[in-house]
């Protein structure tokens, strides 16, 4: 895959952009040239040789224009024809590869996030269209590939996410005599991470805020021998019992928020991220939903510091047969 060209003319000194749109247009400036590329990535490197399943060897293809819209790449030997677009999230969509293309390409470009309608405005499609474009990204080529399980010093923490009560829902309850209780008076999903300082981040949805769920979420995704450090919440307390981790605890009960290296400063740092995307770019997500907006968050900030393009590594994945 391309790295990134500091030294493009183009491109200012001090931009922190990876792939520019204009990299992207001159790249891939029309659906032929998308399909083109699938083509190089899948099956044939230089445009024109590829294994053949029916002849068990490589033979010549050559690519035959046909009314129907799929179009495919030809045995020169037993007519074979091979797929470019089959098992992928490309299969059998009306939609042209060069929107698909454009719409991974906004999803690596923000830091916020972005919307199926902001997507539909902008690629000219239907929002039922814009939606389950983003919903096959985030799910299918969007998981959390963090290389984990983590290690060394993680930082553990759980929260919630979800609306405020409205004034209408606290009316009902002052009504009924329910005094507001924060979280727990109104149901609200809630998230489990944890983060390799320095590394890679896993976020969850977990069905209750329990003791159990916690220790779970850590024991599956660090390693034994970890330094884990979380705050002074009950549902650790079995956590530092445990011989498999040295367990640290910030006492956030008492206003102490960081004490030396003791603190949960960086996994609170990717939920305020999800959280202000979130509120401010989709204003509400359903707990049906959200882990795959979790997976789109952690799967950008894992690879925040790669030095090839985000876009290039999910177009490169989107090749991939599932």
């Amino acid at each position: 895959m391309p790295p990134v060209d500091r030294n493009n003319p183009k491109r200012a000194k001090s931009s922190e952009s990876q792939y520019s749109v204009m990299e992207f247009v001159r790249r891939f400036p029309d659906d032929a040239a998308c399909l083109d590329w699938l083509w190089r990535e899948r099956y044939a490197p230089d445009g024109e040789h590829a294994y053949c399943p029916r002849c068990e060897q490589v033979r010549s293809f050559k690519r035959y224009k046909v009314a129907h819209q799929a179009q495919a790449w030809t045995c020169t030997s037993c007519t074979k024809k091979l797929y470019p677009t089959a098992g992928t999230i490309f299969h059998k969509s009306s939609t042209s590869l060069h929107l698909w293309f454009y719409a991974m390409w906004i999803m690596t470009s923000t830091r916020c996030g972005v919307s199926a309608k902001q997507l539909e405005r902008e690629l000219g499609v239907t929002y039922k269209t814009a939606w389950r474009m983003f919903n096959l990204i985030r799910n299918r080529l969007m998981t959390q590939d963090y290389n984990g399980p983590l290690s060394g010093q993680v930082e553990a923490d759980e929260t919630f996410v979800g609306g405020k009560l409205r004034e209408s829902e606290r009316r009902k309850l002052r009504a009924q005599g329910i005094v507001n209780r924060g979280p727990a008076t109104k149901p609200r999903a809630v998230v489990m991470g944890v983060v390799q300082r320095g590394g890679g981040v896993h976020a969850t949805v977990i069905p209750t805020r329990s003791s159990y769920h916690a220790r779970y979420t850590v024991r599956e995704h660090v390693l034994p021998g970890s330094i884990v450090y979380t705050d002074d919440w009950g549902g650790y307390d079995k956590l530092g019992k445990s011989p498999k981790f040295t367990h640290r605890r910030i006492n956030h009960s008492e206003k102490v928020y960081v004490s030396g290296d003791v603190h949960t400063q960086t996994i609170e740092g990717f939920f305020s991220l999800v959280k202000n995307g979130i509120r401010g770019v989709y204003h509400s997500v359903s707990t049906k939903w959200l882990q795959g907006y979790l997976n789109e968050y952690a799967w950008r900030y894992n690879h925040r510091d790669d030095p090839q393009a985000m876009f290039w590594r999910l177009l490169r994945r989107s090749a991939m047969a599932s």
